[in-house]
């Protein structure tokens, strides 16, 4: 993996602020520090203040596994082009099936798992989180849920950060999210910034499309071929986008919009 914000990678940022771009991102832990309290989660100030000024210079969508009106309430006053929920699954007809798969999923997990210790069962409709963040004996909790959930065969099961998620089977994802904007908005190109396993999806989709795939933190099994060090860079991802927006359209001005290639 390559930091996109060191000065020998940049140039990549500004290839891709040289087309119609169309920038998806992940909420928390990506817009958003992790909080303890997924509740309290929320955009700093300036994050706010740089991500409405970029939503105004670039077509902008978030992709995040809350549930759509959730994290549409967390994005006030912001000018996105869209907000998907639960991984990408809403807004979609997979919604149907994926309510009745978590209520299913309830049912077989809550009596092997309800009574450990710090496990909170998260039901976002199309899909379900089981946080393990609040307990004592995080490695034990997370071995006991994916024992747990081995044997769901209609469930895909991802480990996020302090959490488990399981997804539908063959349920839209980000990946599928993130290929209909671009279809959608008539987009050359895209960037995808996500932070955890959840957005694998999205980052193999650099593999093969012009798509730019960025990892909130480094690691070596990601897809994702650059980095950002820490969340708190994504404000400095953000302003550097706005700076290369102004160069973009003076582009644009002298009719030499041109296509990306990463």
């Amino acid at each position: 993996m390559k930091s996109l914000l060191a000065p020998q990678n940049l140039p990549a940022l500004c290839r891709l602020a040289r087309g119609r771009v169309l920038l998806a991102f992940d909420f928390d832990g990506t817009l958003a520090p992790i909080v303890a309290d997924p509740a309290r989660a929320h955009l700093r100030p300036r994050t706010h203040r740089l991500l409405a000024d970029v939503a105004r210079r670039y077509p902008c969508v978030v992709i995040s596994g809350r549930r759509r009106a959730d994290v549409v309430g967390r994005l006030a006053g912001i000018r996105l082009r869209r907000v998907f929920g639960n991984h990408g699954i809403e807004p979609s007809p997979a919604l149907v099936v994926g309510r009745r798969a978590v209520r299913s999923w309830l049912a077989s997990l809550k009596p092997r798992l309800g009574h450990l210790d710090g496990i909170v069962f998260d039901n976002k409709g199309a899909s379900l989180a089981i946080h393990y963040r609040k307990s004592r004996n995080r490695p034990a909790a997370l071995k006991a849920i994916l024992a747990a959930t081995a044997d769901l065969a209609d469930a895909r099961v991802l480990k996020g950060i302090f959490a488990v998620d399981l997804l539908p089977k063959n349920a839209p994802n980000k990946a599928t999210a993130l290929q209909s904007e671009l279809r959608r908005l008539r987009c050359h190109a895209a960037l995808y910034l996500g932070d955890d396993q959840t957005d694998e999806d999205a980052f193999a989709l650099s593999r093969r499309l012009p798509v730019l795939a960025v990892r909130v933190g480094r690691r070596a099994r990601s897809l994702a071929p650059y980095y950002l060090a820490s969340q708190a860079d994504v404000d400095e991802l953000l302003a550097k986008l706005v700076e290369l927006s102004a160069l973009g359209a003076a582009r644009l001005d002298r009719g030499t919009e041109t296509r990306v290639h990463l």
